[in-house]
């Protein structure tokens, strides 16, 4: 009987050592985030977070967080990120097909990045911020980006949607 327990406790050790997949990759379940369930936004890494490595992040944003027609989107991140972006290289596809854009920045300094629709984005659309050519930071952790956005003709003042919590190992 001992010689079970045993045998049953070395097992269970290796079968819980092994690497579970990221489940961030697909915007998946975070505990104790300090975000509230509502405010955590959907998004997805293509190349899987590496820490040091390149990656596409895209930043999703359900039909239902977009209440107000959208003219500017803002990513903003903190200031312990030290991924670099590319905005050459920056889309957005709006329900699944992608819009023309009129202006992309990163200020670095602000740590932002600035997105402009040629024409404004409808509300209750569903909206996906992609961005390529990312160089993730070569330290790991967790990443609050929010997502604010500015209405066409609204008085200049950004709107909170949401945050995603990335996470690169």
């Amino acid at each position: 009987m001992r010689r079970l327990l045993s045998s049953l406790a070395i097992t269970s050790c290796l079968l819980t050592s092994f690497t579970l997949p990221n489940t961030a990759l697909a915007g998946g379940l975070t505990l104790f985030s300090g975000v509230k369930r509502g405010y955590q936004l959907p998004f997805h890494l293509d190349f899987s977070g590496r820490r040091g490595a390149w990656d596409r992040y895209r930043l999703r944003i359900p039909s239902k967080k977009m209440k107000f027609a959208a003219a500017r989107f803002i990513v903003a991140y903190p200031k312990n990120y030290k991924g670099t972006f590319d905005p050459k290289k920056i889309a957005v596809k709006v329900g699944g097909k992608k819009v023309k854009l009129s202006e992309k920045k990163w200020d670095r300094d602000n740590r932002i990045i600035e997105i402009y629709p040629e024409e404004p984005v409808p509300a209750g659309s569903r909206v996906e911020l992609i961005l390529s050519n990312v160089r993730n930071p070569n330290s790991s952790g967790m990443f609050y980006f929010q997502c604010l956005m500015r209405s066409p003709g609204d008085v200049p003042l950004s709107r909170y949607v949401g945050t995603w919590i990335v996470d690169v190992d």
